[in-house]
């Protein structure tokens, strides 16, 4: 006999999330009846993430479920659940969810169409796709959309695996994920990018160098905003950008981080000036310093 308040729930894809928010699910007791795996590295993750659960057909684990998850690539959620629309999957009371950020619940129409509940339930967060991730979930807000009669069910789901539950309108969707994205991404590629320069600067062990001051500079900047913003630009040190800009140039294997420093340069000159942390001179001097025709 199942648990009351306990709800057989299907996966469809098993990438870095899907096995994630499933063993979350499945630790506060609901059952996961069925996944789907494309790959023989996302049956290898399902193995290990949700042991015992059977792999089967997307249209196999609609079948079986009360919920079901999709959880594959964005652009992929539309048709798929459009696919199982046609092949008459979505039963009415089924409760279907996506994982995307970048949209919401009008991805999930054609299940909606059959009688589904529709539910966009986003983690903030990034995952690896190991058990790592499942104490992470704890503390980590969700972006949930839905129809008002459906978000309670989408706010306890989360609430359920330790996450934060904060609702974002449909509309909003694409700019809160663009938001996401341009700070988690970006910082990531960044910070590929500066170890790759110390390392040309011979430093041994760059990612170690450099964490401290990654930290501090990340926290300053969440807790301080635009003040928070250090270094030659938020100084107008025009000199020391062009000798950067030189340096950078003068390795072929770092042409990339070349253009991302000027980049960035302009970017905050543009923030600093806009919050008058930097006068109109300081920041003309600042831009020059990246047209030095040796830079």
């Amino acid at each position: 006999m199942s648990t009351p308040g306990r709800l057989g729930i299907g996966i469809i894809g098993m990438g870095h999330v899907g096995p994630v928010i499933g063993s979350a699910l499945r630790a506060v007791g609901h059952q996961i009846v069925a996944v789907s795996a494309s790959s023989e590295a996302s049956r290898e993750r399902a193995d290990a993430m949700l042991p015992g659960v059977p792999i089967t057909t997307p249209e196999e684990v609609v079948r079986r479920s009360e919920v079901v998850i999709v959880a594959v690539p964005d652009d992929q959620i539309g048709p798929l659940v459009s696919g199982l629309a046609d092949l008459g999957a979505w039963q009415s009371g089924h409760i279907v969810i996506h994982l995307s950020g970048a949209s919401g619940v009008g991805l999930l129409g054609a299940a909606a169409g059959a009688g589904a509940i529709p539910l966009a339930i986003h983690p903030a967060m990034t995952f690896t796709g190991t058990s790592v991730d499942v104490a992470r979930l704890v503390g980590t807000p969700f972006a949930v959309t839905a129809a008002a009669p459906f978000l309670p069910i989408a706010q306890a789901l989360v609430v359920e695996m330790g996450g934060e539950p904060v609702v974002v309108a449909e509309e909003d969707r694409p700019l809160y994920h663009a938001g996401l994205a341009h700070g988690a991404n970006f910082i990531a590629g960044i910070t590929v990018q500066t170890t790759r320069i110390l390392a040309e600067a011979g430093i041994e062990n760059p990612a170690l160098y450099v964490r401290p001051l990654l930290e501090a500079a990340l926290d300053r900047a969440l807790t301080e905003g635009v003040a928070g913003i250090s270094g030659p630009a938020a100084r107008g040190d025009a000199g020391t950008i062009t000798a950067h800009a030189r340096s950078l140039g003068a390795r072929e294997g770092l042409s990339g981080e070349r253009d991302t420093y000027a980049d960035m340069t302009r970017a905050l000159t543009r923030l600093l000036r806009d919050a008058r942390l930097l006068d109109e001179r300081a920041a003309t001097s600042v831009e020059a310093a990246l047209l030095d025709p040796g830079a």
